[in-house]
């Protein structure tokens, strides 16, 4: 069986499932660009939980865990299947503690995403949380374990967003601030070298880490690609750029 690819999005508003930009084309041309998987395995900074839990169910709810959008994007149901299989083979192959959790569903970190990538739902999806009391290096081990699944054809896909600080966007700037592109720049010099653990150790680069993000939440997502991820791999970099200041679009695809 082919291996499939591993691919992080820089996921950015819940807007992008329904307007059209250059981020959102992106998206949909991967469709053609990846193989077919058995099922998609989605780690979304948006399912923040005590502990690593998995979803196991076989109709997952599409959760609209947002606030103030327009009626249109509340209307978009993901119909996607579950799939209980890999669900439970991912809670063998972790080592850590990993619960069984169906009380969430596919948030906009998944559903706005793969619904442009995959419009029909026709692939099985289940989530991985994000264990708020990780470290950064537990995270980045936990997708070197998924690495297997990869290997049985399940893509592995993280959502979230580099530079992540909600209280310092500015609506009126179309790039991002000094230190944003500052901090989206070393994290991308460093995942194209290879250079992994600065990218774990990414504090290391000064200030600009300190105002990336207050949470490692929307990071998180791309330490489990990069684990999954093997350093042989061709590196494709897209949507390279921050906007409104404080948020960073840029996406990786491992293959």
């Amino acid at each position: 069986m082919e291996r499939m690819p591993a691919l992080f999005i820089g996921h950015g508003s819940p807007m992008n499932a329904i307007e059209e930009n250059t981020f959102v084309k992106e998206w949909k041309a991967l469709k053609d660009k990846l193989p077919h998987p058995e099922a998609i395995l989605s780690v979304s900074a948006h399912w923040f939980t005590s502990g690593t839990k998995v979803s196991d169910s076989r109709a997952p709810e599409t959760i609209y865990d947002m606030y103030g959008f327009p009626k249109e994007l509340y209307e978009i149901i993901y119909k996607a299947k579950g799939a209980p299989q890999f669900a439970h083979k991912t809670q063998q192959i972790i080592s850590r503690q990993v619960a069984i959790d169906n009380t969430w569903g596919y948030d906009h970190g998944t559903w706005s995403v793969l619904h442009r990538i995959y419009p029909e739902a026709d692939i099985p999806v289940f989530q991985l949380s994000v264990d708020r009391n990780a470290s950064v290096l537990e995270h980045y081990k936990i997708g070197q374990e998924l690495t297997k699944l990869r290997e049985q054809g399940v893509l592995i896909f993280g959502s979230g967003n580099v530079v992540h600080n909600l209280a310092r966007i500015s609506w009126e700037m179309e790039g991002g601030y000094t230190w944003a592109e500052e901090f989206d720049a070393y994290i991308k010099e460093n995942i194209v070298s290879r250079k992994d653990d600065n990218v774990l150790n990414y504090h290391k680069i000064g200030t600009s880490s300190t105002l990336a993000f207050t949470s490692l939440d929307h990071y998180a997502p791309l330490l489990y690609v990069l684990g999954a991820s093997h350093k042989s791999e061709q590196i494709t970099v897209f949507n390279d750029s921050c906007i409104l200041g404080s948020l960073s679009m840029t996406s990786y695809l491992f293959e």
